[in-house]
């Protein structure tokens, strides 16, 4: 049977840890982590310092034992309790006994300090002669008789005295010396001590400190935060203040977010103005769509209530029915038109794979045979017309060719003439221009009409957009899709098409397409 694990199982202990640390902000966890490493550098550099104390006062400690040795293992002290004057001052040292010993290693004179053993003198060992060879005058340290104390120790044999009596056998034994490392022991402390205070207080002060760099290093964050906060609120145009230099992290990163707002808020804004421009299509394509529509229903209403009473009549109606509907058919192609280049120009909606291209049947062709046409066209569109071929901005007509589909190009010249038929008043002249102009391939068609308004220039080549802003097809006016078709087929050859015009001046549309000697 299994037993649930203790709520005090390291595992479920480190788990909460961990939960606790992902809630804690990201300042606190820097300041934390450079707390706890500037902790661990100094706890390291006070025990290095400590321990470097330590050997350097016991190394002093055994140089001064190995010369007492060497000096009181030359010395023969008296028989009795006195001791030499000189074995007196070697003893003399604080905390420092001295003792002989024979051969056995049974102490047979002792001389101690002055001052009371700490803890009761040194716990020697058994030191013989044989014991004393072996540990080869290297100091050693042992326990106190008494308490937490430690006695630094060194231990030599004696030399055979060089002038014995006759029949005197040799004064042979070792010296043990040894002294207290109380005193280096507190030295240690008391250094240790002072490095864990400054270092509490080091790190207190550098705490501090770093709460206040942490804190001043993560404000580009902040900044972050902030200008998501007003993105989120709706204000698009909010962005990062740079205030770090390019070449820093943080100025990269200021750097590629703003350019990522700057998209975002292209894109928005993109996408409103043609949400807006769907709206206003959908609405100018319904009205479009249903002005033909309700003159096919209203004529066929009226011939199914009998209004047709004779041939004329029916003819009549007829011939109206098949107007609106030619009418309706031209308007459906031509959106269709436009949509299809449209999907050309922006590329499918999901962004993914190249763009479709619009199926464009290109030839060398020369545009001087078009406007040759168009000046028959203009005649067969209203005959009072005076109508001229000319160069661009006038002087002689030229050859202009150019790689491109002659069927959209007639199209681009058939709408442009219609236009331009259209909208000035019947008997005002129309030139037709073709030639080369800065290298490109030119034509133009301009008419003395009423011109167009600053603000009509602009919108001239809007979907649906006419001038007069009438929706009356009295006067024959079109549905205002003229013009867009001929600014996407001339776009969809490469070219450009600009318009010159005033109030009052007329209007000059002008064609550039790249010359087919450029292309090759």
């Amino acid at each position: 049977m299994k037993t649930p694990r203790s709520l005090g199982s390291p595992r479920l202990s480190a788990g909460r840890a961990r939960r606790a640390l992902a809630r804690t902000s990201l300042r606190t966890r820097l300041l934390c982590l450079a707390i706890a490493l500037v902790a661990t550098g100094l706890l390291a550099a006070g025990a290095v310092v400590s321990t470097a104390l330590d050997d350097y006062l016991q190394g002093r400690v055994d140089s001064r034992l190995t010369t007492t040795a060497q000096i009181a293992a030359r010395v023969t002290p008296p028989p009795g309790a006195g001791a030499p004057q000189n074995v007196r001052v070697l003893s003399s040292f604080e905390d420092t006994t001295v003792a002989y010993v024979d051969d056995e290693g049974v102490p047979r004179h002792t001389f101690d300090s002055t001052t009371a053993a700490p803890g009761g003198g040194p716990q020697l060992p058994d030191l013989d002669r044989e014991a004393v060879l072996d540990r080869a005058g290297h100091p050693f340290t042992v326990p106190a008789r008494h308490g937490d104390h430690t006695w630094r120790v060194v231990a030599l044999t004696r030399p055979d005295q060089l002038i014995k009596p006759a029949g005197t056998p040799a004064d042979r034994g070792s010296v043990i010396v040894a002294t207290s490392l109380d005193e280096v022991d507190r030295t240690v402390q008391r250094t240790w001590t002072v490095s864990l205070t400054a270092g509490g207080v080091l790190l207190g002060v550098l705490a501090l400190a770093g709460w206040f760099a942490v804190r001043s290093g993560l404000r580009p964050l902040t900044r972050i935060e902030e200008t998501a906060e007003a993105i989120t609120s709706g204000d698009f145009s909010h962005r990062i203040p740079e205030t770090a230099g390019p070449h820093t992290e943080v100025g990269r990163l200021t750097t590629c977010l703003n350019r990522m707002l700057d998209q975002i808020d292209t894109a928005f804004h993109a996408r409103a103005e043609a949400e807006s421009r769907m709206r206003r299509f959908f609405a100018d394509a319904s009205h479009e769509l249903r002005t033909p529509l309700v003159g096919i229903k209203g004529y066929t209403d009226l011939y199914r209530m009998g209004a047709s009473r004779t041939r004329r009549d029916t003819d009549h109606i007829m011939k109206r029915i098949a107007e609106e509907s030619e009418r309706l058919t031209r308007l459906v192609g031509d959106m269709l038109l436009l949509a299809r280049l449209d999907e050309a120009a922006q590329g499918p909606v999901t962004g993914i794979g190249p763009a479709p291209a619009f199926p464009l049947d290109r030839a060398p062709m020369d545009l001087r045979t078009l406007a040759a046409d168009a000046m028959h066209d203009v005649r067969a569109l209203d005959a009072t017309r005076p109508v001229t071929l000319t160069g661009p901005n006038g002087g002689k007509p030229a050859t202009a060719q150019t790689l491109a589909d002659e069927e959209r190009l007639r199209q681009v010249v058939t709408n442009l003439v219609g236009n331009a038929v259209t909208h000035s008043p019947s008997g005002t002249p129309i030139r037709i221009g073709v030639g080369v102009e800065d290298g490109a391939a030119v034509l133009e068609v301009a008419d003395q009409g009423p011109g167009l308004t600053p603000e009509e220039r602009q919108r001239v080549f809007e979907r649906f957009y006419r001038a007069d802003a009438s929706r009356s097809r009295a006067t024959g006016g079109g549905a205002g899709l003229g013009l867009s078709i001929v600014h996407s087929l001339v776009t969809a050859h490469g070219g450009d098409i600009e318009v010159d015009t005033a109030p009052g001046e007329g209007c000059t549309f002008r064609v550039r397409l790249a010359l087919l000697e450029q292309m090759d």
